[in-house]
């Protein structure tokens, strides 16, 4: 092998989609750096890879990364791994990168699954703009929300139903895919605004969720009173919830105006 740092791809669930040349790769330098060795164990098993291996992680990576960096650099090949997936995506990895490439040590990719992209394109929903934003974190979805087109999240399955419900909170107009165990035998795509998926059972695993671009067309009073019209018969409350969901205004609007056509607060 060349001299380097090898970023390698490796399954996100189904073993099927480990590459020839990640498997190559791997029994041919001279160390890996895995996120945990034990997980990396066996994968290794599976496919007769017995190369030496060190554990990389985030907790670790600072003392780890500057002999890694001195060993490459004495001419040893080192590939980089996680835990599934691409290194360097919401993983560990992109410090070592980047050290190596500091170092002027030469870096070399070898693709793998990407559990962001495979659920955005799961979705359905528009591709030729998207912001990956990493774990969700509620406090900023106010600030995301700024960004119109589709935004890809990774969350916890302990945490995915107050999620929904913050997004039904703060983005009711947008749709929303919830997308889990990606390459598994349960892989599964829920879609819908989130005030509709705020009573699924909740979902276990893996998961990836995708917001759709915030909609572009703006209603008139017009339209907007038909829709009230159509939706008055249901409480005030709930009534409001789906006026802004299905209009783009907001909630405190849509209840001022659930007020105003006389509907009855629950």
């Amino acid at each position: 092998m060349q001299t380097g740092l090898y970023i390698v791809g490796t399954p996100i669930g189904n073993l099927g989609d480990m590459s020839p040349r990640a498997i190559d790769t791997l029994r041919a330098v001279d160390l890996i750096a895995a996120e945990d060795t034990r997980v990396f164990g066996k994968l290794a098993a599976h496919f007769g890879i017995k190369t030496p291996r060190v554990s990389c992680h985030e907790h670790n990576e600072r003392d780890v990364i500057p002999g890694l960096v001195e060993r490459m650099q004495s001419g040893a090949s080192i590939a980089v791994v996680t835990d599934a997936g691409m290194p360097g995506v919401s993983d560990p990895g992109f410090r070592l990168v980047r050290a190596a490439r500091d170092a002027g040590v030469p870096v070399f990719v070898v693709p793998g699954p990407v559990a962001a992209i495979s659920a955005l394109v799961l979705s359905g929903f528009p591709t030729d703009r998207f912001t990956f934003c990493g774990f969700l974190d509620p406090k900023k979805l106010r600030e995301d929300n700024k960004i119109r087109h589709t935004i890809i999240y990774y969350e916890s399955p302990n945490r995915i139903m107050n999620t929904i419900a913050e997004l039904a909170r703060v983005m009711p107009e947008r749709q929303i895919a919830i997308v889990r165990e990606i390459t598994k035998i349960h892989e599964q795509a829920i879609i819908g605004y989130p005030a509709d998926l705020m009573h699924i059972d909740a979902p276990r695993g893996e998961i990836v969720i995708i917001v759709a671009p915030a909609p572009e067309h703006k209603m008139s009073d017009a339209e907007i009173s038909e829709i009230v019209n159509d939706i008055a018969a249901s409480s005030t409350k709930r009534a409001a919830a789906d006026l802004a969901r299905r209009t783009g205004i907001s909630k405190k609007e849509a209840y001022r105006r659930m007020l105003n056509h006389g509907g009855d607060d629950d």
